[in-house]
């Protein structure tokens, strides 16, 4: 276990800006990230809506990088990216798309740090990633998962156009969440 996460701090990829939009970079992950990971993971609305990754360390921190979003973007050309402020390139959160076991679509996905909610990032890197998908991935139709009562995130669904489609069963949730689905 040592030996593996000497290898991965020792490992550097350099990050690759997927877009951007008028305020923002969306670029992969790096284990440069890795604090702001293990603090965005561990924020109490990440545990309450999206669940706890068990994330403690930096050393799982980098871990989740790559076995989590740098390796989809190896299996499948996308996953989740880092959300950062282009004026400052401050991480703010995360935002991309996932393939989760059980859900037939591709699936969005995003957390921000709580400063930054109802400043409209969500929105803007959102769009970016659906507009990407549907230009450079040739996709037609999103899904996005999400606790019933997050209305938060209900509310930026419904403005990108997600319709509810019915209640499901998540791979690693223990409760239902509704499913939402949007055509590009």
């Amino acid at each position: 276990m040592l030996r593996a996460a000497l290898q991965i701090s020792k490992m550097r990829h350099v990050p690759v800006v997927v877009l951007e939009t008028e305020r923002l970079y969306v670029r992969h992950l790096s284990f440069d990230d890795a604090p702001f990971i293990l603090r965005l993971l561990n924020e109490p609305s990440f545990l309450e809506n999206i669940g706890d990754r068990n994330i403690r360390t930096l050393d799982d921190s980098k871990a989740y990088i790559r076995r989590g979003p740098m390796q989809s973007h190896e299996k499948h050309g996308f996953g989740l990216d880092c959300v950062e402020l282009k004026e400052s390139e401050k991480p703010i959160g995360i935002c991309g798309l996932l393939q989760r076991p059980g859900l037939v679509d591709v699936d969005i996905g995003y957390a921000f740090l709580p400063q930054f909610w109802a400043k409209g990032y969500a929105l803007e890197a959102a769009s970016g990633v659906l507009s990407h998908a549907k230009k450079n991935l040739g996709m037609k139709r999103i899904a996005a998962i999400v606790n019933e009562d997050n209305t938060n995130s209900i509310c930026l669904l419904e403005k990108l156009n997600f319709r509810y489609t019915k209640m499901v069963n998540p791979p690693q949730g223990k409760k239902e969440v509704k499913l939402y689905a949007a055509i590009l």
